[in-house]
């Protein structure tokens, strides 16, 4: 059975996005605040107080990520009081009437703090909004007018932006995806052996090295049993080295099935197997080896239409106080030898 380890780094979107959020609102408070003072001078108050707000919500924003951590709560203050300063600067116009020129940045944000569904959908009740405040009539809420030409060519220009940031947000989780399977794939091959598909040596000592330190706190049992196939070069050379894949695979799955839940199985190397059995003592083991043994005893493995009979040998220890995994391994090593040279087809120690 494969375990993979536990991740020990983050995922490279969970670092990365909240980095950028929190930059924006560090940004996006220093330019309004930097425009607020420039308004101020111009004497335009209300857009010097608006600009001075905008720049303490942002503060607010970079602030609820910094000081809080709270990643959900900085995004939303930086995209959607965003929203807000745009819906103000179309309404009154900012300066000489540029302030719609700003709208442009309002696509690329969304989808990245948003992904590109969310963030699209969000673009578009923007725009409706957007819309909305441009068409309000003069002789309900006065508001800077607009020409036919402008608000056409203004949202002409704010669609393109909009589609060049989605097709670039999703080339962008696309290659993340691509690059983050690549990785998992990567990770589990390093942990699996290719022909028999169980975990291999290295996540075999992971794997102990996880029950070693559980035991130590809680006390349990825990047995290992290193099994090898008897006269496995014989197959190899009577049969063919296929013959012998096909022994090994076959004989995986055919422990896989036999183990309970909890315990775990690695090709230790070659023919040889490790068991790992979780609160088991060497006895209980015992029982287990015996049971693979007396399935392997009316077991054939077919291969090219002949029919292989298999025998193991099997070393069983269980862990002791303060023994190291290498004493361990060692010690079922040596039991595995002593099967050998009994015969074969031999279990040790005999309980």
């Amino acid at each position: 059975m494969l375990e993979q380890p536990k991740k020990t780094n983050p995922d490279y979107e969970e670092l990365n996005q909240p980095h950028v959020v929190s930059l924006f609102a560090l940004v996006g408070m220093s330019i309004t605040g930097v425009m607020g003072f420039i308004a101020l001078f111009n004497r335009n108050f209300i857009l010097a107080a608006s600009l001075f707000i905008a720049s303490s919500i942002f503060f607010a924003g970079y602030y609820a990520y910094k000081k809080k951590n709270n990643v959900k709560l900085s995004s939303a203050i930086v995209l959607y009081s965003l929203y807000i300063l745009m819906f103000y600067l179309i309404f009154t116009g900012g300066v000489e009437n540029t302030g719609p020129l700003w709208v442009f940045i309002v696509a690329p944000v969304s989808v990245f703090i948003q992904g590109l569904k969310r963030g699209l959908i969000d673009i578009a009740i923007f725009v409706i909004m957007s819309i909305t405040i441009m068409l309000i009539p003069m002789d309900i809420i006065a508001h800077t007018a607009y020409s036919t030409e402008f608000k056409l060519r203004l949202l002409y220009s704010f669609l393109t932006v909009t589609f060049l940031s989605a097709l670039y947000e999703y080339s962008r989780e696309q290659s993340y995806k691509q690059a983050l399977a690549l990785s998992e794939k990567y990770q589990r091959l390093a942990h699996l052996d290719p022909l028999t598909q169980l975990s291999n040596r290295r996540d075999a000592l992971f794997i102990l090295k996880r029950e070693q330190a559980r035991i130590s706190r809680s006390k349990e049992p825990l047995s290992i049993i290193l099994c090898d196939v008897d006269y496995f070069k014989k197959i190899n050379d009577q049969y063919g080295h296929n013959a012998g894949d096909t022994v090994l695979i076959e004989l995986a799955e055919l422990f896989t099935k036999n183990m309970r839940e909890q315990d775990f199985i690695a090709r230790w190397g070659g023919e040889e197997f490790l068991f790992i059995l979780p609160q088991t003592e060497a006895k209980s083991a015992n029982v287990f080896a015996e049971k693979i043994q007396e399935i392997l005893q009316n077991h054939l493995v077919n291969h090219e239409n002949e029919k292989i009979s298999v025998k193991v040998s099997m070393g069983i220890e269980q862990f002791k106080d303060n023994q190291t995994i290498d004493e361990a391994i060692n010690n079922a090593d040596k039991y595995l030898y002593q099967a050998k040279y009994a015969g074969r087809n031999q279990i040790f120690p005999k309980f």
